[in-house]
């Protein structure tokens, strides 16, 4: 594609661009109710974008308009290549694009991890993207971020896409029996009836990634194991993909013991949001392990971040505004810290706010 015409008083900064675009392309281009072009109007609010029928125009500034053109001409090359369109595709094809134009986000992107009941799992951000790749070249993974990153989702993409391809003998899914608000000894029935709701979203996970009637045998064979961590104490996981979920409501303890169980052959992924901690007392095993553990060899902390959300566009916005909320709260807590040492220590050193202590004279 290129600029059709330049505008009318010649200046080289204005174009327009004419292209057509096929038209069931044009249909998972524009997306539902037009959301996806909409998205990419918002990347470039000073290109105009006109669609008749296949026929697409852009005018504006000749710099964006090249930008617009070569963003559609990705999206495009992207849904002709199998990647599911959404939203998260357009922003983050039009980041990647905006911070080097020469990439091609269709390719960076890269294949699917798996591809399961017609469906491919594969990375939808620059975040994902890094967080996967991560995966395949260390031990032991960390992915902190907010929810929807799919953080948990794609590590246990990667261990049914290892087991699969015969790299590890087994799968173990674990996560801590800590919620929000609720105790395990107020749950109804046995320990595995009180257990079971902590890990459904495990299972569901796996249901999406696996036929269903192949998980009850794989998880009687013991191929695959969903465990709560209390499980974990004691074992060594050799030739296992093991993914800890939740981890932000760990203890140090935990968090110590877990990883302790690595063993020949294995993978470890550890996902949890530190801004969702629940546990009632005590320092989380997550927040500690990234001081603890930072630059050893191996272990790799991804964080991923309101960008590279891909459940529905308003969870973005969501996760941004509790962050500033938090930020807030937490330079009101500082000033408050201050103006209470200031009460109790600035007076028996003769200080004022923002003067010197005072000097003696002899």
């Amino acid at each position: 594609m290129a600029p059709s015409k330049s505008d009318s008083s010649g200046a080289s900064s204005n174009a327009e661009l004419r292209f057509t675009v096929d038209g069931v392309a044009m249909v998972r281009l524009l997306g539902p109710e037009d959301r996806y072009l909409s998205a990419i109007e918002g990347a470039y609010p000073n290109v105009d974008v006109h669609v008749r029928g296949n026929d697409v125009t852009l005018i504006g500034a000749a710099d964006d308009v090249a930008a617009v053109g070569r963003l559609i001409e990705e999206l495009q090359l992207a849904l002709r290549t199998g990647h599911d369109l959404g939203e998260t595709e357009v922003a983050t094809a039009a980041r990647m694009l905006a911070a080097d134009s020469s990439v091609s986000p269709s390719a960076q992107l890269g294949a699917p991890i798996l591809t399961a009941r017609g469906k491919s799992i594969r990375a939808k951000s620059i975040g994902q993207k890094q967080y996967v790749d991560a995966i395949d070249d260390n031990t032991v993974v960390f992915g902190i971020g907010p929810a929807g990153t799919g953080k948990t989702y794609l590590a246990m993409a990667k261990a049914v896409r290892a087991l699969q391809n015969k790299e590890v003998e087994r799968i173990i899914l674990t996560r801590p029996a800590v919620e929000a608000g609720e105790r395990l000894g107020f749950l109804p029935g046995t320990l595995t009836d009180k257990i079971d709701p902590y890990l459904r979203p495990l299972y569901d996970a796996l249901g999406e990634m696996l036929d269903p009637e192949l998980i009850p045998k794989l998880l009687a064979a013991g191929t695959i194991e969903v465990a709560p961590l209390a499980y974990m104490r004691g074992r060594t996981l050799n030739a296992s993909f093991v993914v800890l979920d939740e981890a932000q409501n760990t203890t140090p303890e935990q968090m110590k013991m877990f990883l302790t169980r690595l063993g020949f052959g294995s993978k470890m992924v550890i996902t949890g949001d530190v801004t969702q901690i629940d546990l009632p007392v005590g320092t989380s095993g997550l927040k500690l392990v990234t001081r603890v553990l930072d630059g050893i060899d191996d272990i790799h902390f991804a964080y991923l971040s309101s960008a590279d959300v891909v459940r529905h566009s308003l969870v973005g916005r969501i996760v941004d505004a509790y962050t500033e909320y938090d930020a807030q709260k937490q330079a009101l807590r500082q000033e408050s810290a201050e103006a209470r040492d200031f009460a109790t220590r600035g007076p028996q050193r003769g200080m004022t706010p923002g003067r010197t202590p005072k000097r003696s004279s002899s």
